[in-house]
């Protein structure tokens, strides 16, 4: 790899790693009382695909470890936003799905986070969002294989 080439790659990763704390930061901030973006997400997809998964699918999903997702989906099941269930074809699984509440606090959280979303799509410009778009899916499929490439 060029020097030139590995300053490039250095700048794009550094400005990715600083988007994303900050993004996260500000999110964090206007999110319903006591919700964390892990439990956003976790709602989010449960609503986009309106149907139960198991746990390890989660974790997969977020790429993080189950205990971890174990964690998430505790806290949440606390608040009543996810139902919990034993799996009827396998009682070592259970299946998540989520609550009429899970949904109103997903609807909640949606709209306190649309404002900062839609301010950066007007401070960039809608054309170079559309632009950087494609960019950043393939980066995400490039790391989301787990070889890189």
């Amino acid at each position: 790899m060029t020097r030139a080439r590995t300053d490039l790659a250095n700048a794009l990763f550094s400005e990715l790693l600083m988007a994303d704390q900050l993004a996260r930061n500000r999110l964090s901030k206007v999110l319903p009382k006591g919700m964390e973006l892990s439990h956003f997400g976790v709602l989010n997809l449960l609503s986009k695909y309106q149907t139960e998964m198991s746990p390890a699918e989660l974790a997969r999903a977020f790429h993080v470890t189950r205990g971890a997702m174990t964690n998430t989906l505790a806290k949440l099941e606390w608040a009543g936003y996810v139902h919990i269930r034993p799996d009827w074809d396998d009682a070592r699984r259970k299946m998540v799905a989520i609550s009429p509440a899970g949904r109103a606090a997903r609807d909640a959280a949606l709209a306190a986070i649309t404002p900062l979303i839609d301010q950066a799509v007007h401070s960039l410009g809608e054309e170079r969002v559309r632009q950087t778009i494609p960019v950043l899916r393939s980066l995400r499929q490039q790391f989301g294989d787990g070889e890189g490439g």
